[in-house]
């Protein structure tokens, strides 16, 4: 899938110093995440470049966002971006592991936002940051849903973007933290192709789940559908 021209105009200088690239499980996980009036306190799990904590300060009036991520050069850009953005009032990076920032955090949250480390057991990219990003490393996403359950408010909300497979198991994690799941949607990459990534949404309070999918591409390749469209094109500059 192509990689989208934000109205962010600082990622256009991201995407020249570094190098990954912002991705659409990025750009699907901050527009589509719900988010309320009352939402105080945002935390991002895995920054990366600060493309969702972006995309969640432009979305409400007030938030305080966090985000948080291990890895330095990541920190790097992402409080590059911050800085360049008119949100960068609202929005403080920290270079820190995630068992860190849940040991020293006395702030609960209102809504936690995680595109984590995609695959748990295969094989590993031969480039160290590229594997870094999408591989879980000492810590596995029921520890990832396990810390931010600790930090939300008994009111707030856990929202993933993670592999179908990957998806499913964390599923079950929630289920041993009592936590449930009010939203699940398969994203499909085009008609008729099988779902590659599934959006999640965790919450305390016990609710029927809802189901549904997302297409993101049309039959012909770089060409949007309408959903995808209306989902993300506050977010874009030409769509």
């Amino acid at each position: 899938m192509p990689n989208p021209y934000f109205r962010f105009k600082q990622f256009a200088v991201y995407h020249d110093l570094c190098a990954m690239k912002v991705g659409i499980d990025g750009v699907l996980l901050g527009a589509w995440t719900p988010v309320l009036k009352s939402d105080q306190n945002i935390l991002d799990i895995g920054t990366g470049s600060g493309l969702i904590a972006l995309m969640l300060a432009q979305r409400t009036e007030e938030a305080h966002i966090d985000a948080i991520d291990t890895d330095a050069g990541a920190v790097k850009q992402a409080q590059i971006n911050v800085n360049a953005s008119k949100w960068n009032d609202r929005i403080e990076v920290y270079h820190q592991s995630l068992e860190e920032y849940a040991a020293r955090n006395t702030r609960r949250y209102d809504l936690i936002v995680s595109n984590p480390p995609f695959f748990v057991s295969s094989l590993k990219a031969p480039n160290q940051a590229r594997s870094m990003a999408r591989h879980a490393g000492p810590l596995t996403h029921q520890q990832w849903l396990a810390y931010a359950t600790q930090m939300i408010k008994k009111t707030g909300r856990i929202c993933f973007i993670l592999p179908v497979v990957e998806g499913l198991k964390c599923m079950e994690y929630a289920h041993e933290l009592e936590l449930f799941c009010y939203q699940s949607v398969y994203v499909h990459p085009k008609p008729g192709a099988a779902a590659k990534r599934l959006l999640l949404e965790f919450g305390f309070s016990k609710r029927e789940m809802q189901v549904s999918a997302l297409t993101v591409e049309t039959e012909n390749r770089h060409q949007y559908s309408n959903e995808f469209t209306t989902l993300v094109k506050d977010f874009y500059l030409k769509l």
